[in-house]
């Protein structure tokens, strides 16, 4: 009866043995899995850190390569856009051209207003109300003073400090305003200043972005288009 009883119990000793064996087999699978895993997101994200450190070292060079870049005078710009300075934006207007103002995404070739680098001069005093294109949604028009229409299409947030700047890449897209900026501008080059929103309720459909369009005068880069845009519908 002994030698039964002690028979039984190293039997259940060597089940209990072999689940505990079972059980550990299974936790190093599922811990060799998480590795894995762990090890996989690690690579993507070096892969993904040395394609932003690729990037920043492309505009790194494109910033550094004469006082002329399309990237230098787009900060120049914005940043004269900011103060609202109105005679110094006069300077980086093109000569022959002068700059068309863009309410929305889609470009207005023949409507669009377009205002020479005299023209701006004294602009944000002028009380004449202009017609800048129509309200996206309503269609009704925008009639205002370019002071006006600067506070709500031009500088409306502070685009000096943009989430995210694009180089000849469009970067807001959201909407449904066609957008024809490389038809409108087939030779041209721009820079976007974007924000992917303000208020975490709206999901992103509070983006604004301000692209400035510069066309090359025998090395220096002038300003020929002034695009505000966000979400639309």
């Amino acid at each position: 009866m002994i030698l039964v009883l002690l028979f039984i119990s190293m039997y259940l000793a060597g089940c209990t043995n072999k689940d505990e064996v079972k059980s550990l087999k299974g936790e190093l699978k599922l811990k060799e899995e998480q590795v894995d895993t762990l090890n996989t997101m690690i690579k993507t994200n070096d892969e993904k850190m040395q394609a932003l450190e690729k990037k920043v070292a492309e505009y790194e060079v494109q910033l550094n390569t004469g006082s002329n870049s399309v990237l230098n005078q787009a900060f120049t710009v914005i940043n004269i856009l900011k103060n609202k300075d109105m005679n110094s934006l006069a300077n980086y207007i093109h000569p022959d051209k002068g700059v068309r103002i863009t309410p929305y995404s889609y470009i207005e070739i023949q409507t669009n207003l377009v205002f020479t680098a005299q023209d701006m001069v004294g602009l944000l005093e002028n009380t004449q109300v202009y017609t800048w294109g129509e309200y996206d949604g309503s269609g009704d028009p925008i009639n205002a003073t370019f002071s006006d229409y600067y506070d709500e299409f031009i500088y409306d947030v502070d685009f000096v400090n943009a989430n995210t700047i694009g180089n000849n890449t469009i970067i807001g897209t959201s909407g449904n305003m066609v957008n024809n900026l490389n038809q409108a501008y087939p030779n041209e080059s721009f820079v976007e200043f974007h924000f992917a929103g303000f208020d975490a309720q709206y999901a992103g459909m509070d983006w604004k972005s301000l692209r400035l369009v510069f066309e090359d005068v025998d090395g220096t880069w002038y300003l020929v288009g002034i695009i505000h845009d966000q979400w639309t519908i």
